[in-house]
Formats: C-alpha cells, structure tokens, sequence
C-alpha cells in the first residue's frame, strides 16, 4: 500500500490538472468548467487507486478469489462518457461541446495516470492537452472551414432560380441543396437552400444581393 503523503500527492496533482484544464473551459463559457473537470480528474485518480490496490482492500482470499482490478478503472472511463454526451449539442450543420466532452475524456486518463503513480504521461498529457486548448485554438481559429447556413427565399410566381442562383454564387457560396415550393393560390415561390461558404462576411453580401432583386419578397438565412 502507497503512504498517506503519496496519496495526497496523487490527489493534490489530479486536482491541480483538472482545475487547470477546466479553468480554461470556464472562461470560454463552456457548460463543463472548473469545477467540473477538477472533480472528474480527482474522482478518475480515487478510482484507480482503489482500482490499483484493490486485492489490498478485498476480504477474499486471493488464493481462492480473484478480481480484475482493471474493470473498476474501466467502468470510470464508461462513466464519463455519459457526462461528456451531456455537454454536446447539435444545432442545425453546427455542433458545440465536442471539445469540452474530449476534455473530460481525457481529464478522466490524466486522472486515472495520476492515480496510478505514473506522473510522466499524466503530467505530458496535461501539457499536451493545454496547449492544444490554448496555443493551438489561435491557429484553427485562422484555418479557412467551410461553414453551411440555411436560406429561404421568397419570390413573385415568376421562376428566379437562375437570378437567386447567380446572386449566391457572386457572394463567394455555393448552393448544396435546394427545395421549392409552390403556392398557387398566393402566386409566391419559396426557395429553401442549403448554402456553403468560407468568408464570414457571405451571409451579409447574400442578404444584400438577394434583397436588391425586383422578384424576391423575403430573405431568411438561419444557421
């Protein structure tokens, strides 16, 4: 059995790590913050302890009864997997927290590293995790991505497909999808379409040049 001082340390590390790493969620906004990830990191570094020397603890003769440790350890990583799919939410083409369920994740192996007394992969993964959180959000940031809206257009009964069409693709997008709908009784033609771009300023110049065009009555782009 480890010493009360080692497991204070092992402790002391989890807790410092997770609280590192979910400060830095905190201050983007994120629903998994401080508290969170330190809580997580420090349970991940009780359960691999208890997992680690649990044939210490086990009334059972080992003689007789053996246990896997390891399914104890397993079931935690199962468990935070249910708290990292809390976090995700998918909202039209976009879907936020996937980072914040990664870092749960892997605050829970730093955790479990931890408590296992291997201090070198625990602390390079911390390392490794914070700088991807911070240096490398800068340059993703400035990677052109493709980014999808949604769009409905509403025109007089005069088929503007090729006006509508044309104006997107002079704003820099391009259209992936397009339904139509018909209404005879009001003599209106709503185009519902699926646009694709890269600059951030194409929704407003599509607003603007769609507005401009003599047939169309509406404009809505969502995300």
């Amino acid at each position: 059995m480890i010493g009360p001082t080692e497991i204070i340390i092992r402790l002391f590390l989890g807790a410092v790590f997770g609280g590192i790493i979910g400060f830095e969620r905190h201050t983007h906004g994120r629903a998994a913050g401080f508290r969170t990830h330190l809580l997580v990191c420090v349970a991940s570094v009780l359960v691999m302890m208890v997992s680690e020397y649990y044939h210490y603890l086990s009334p059972w003769d080992p003689a007789y009864v053996r246990a896997d440790p390891g399914r104890i350890a397993a079931g935690a990583i199962t468990g935070v997997g249910f708290i990292g799919a809390g976090v995700i939410v998918k909202m039209g083409f976009n879907v936020q927290g996937l980072t914040t369920a990664a870092c749960v994740w892997i605050v829970s192996v730093i955790g479990l590293a931890i408590g296992s007394g291997l201090y070198l992969p625990g602390s390079v993964g911390f390392v490794i995790t914070y700088v991807a959180l911070w240096l490398l959000r800068a340059i993703e940031d400035r990677m052109p991505a493709l980014s999808y809206k949604f769009m409905t257009v509403v025109t007089n009964w005069e088929d503007d497909e090729k006006a509508i069409t044309s104006a997107i693709q002079k704003c820099g997008a391009s259209i992936s999808n397009m339904d139509y709908e018909k209404d005879v009784e009001n003599k209106k033609m709503t185009f519902d379409l699926t646009v694709s771009y890269r600059d951030t300023d194409s929704p407003r110049r599509i607003l603007n040049e769609l507005s401009g065009l003599p047939s169309v009555k509406k404009v809505v782009i969502r995300g």
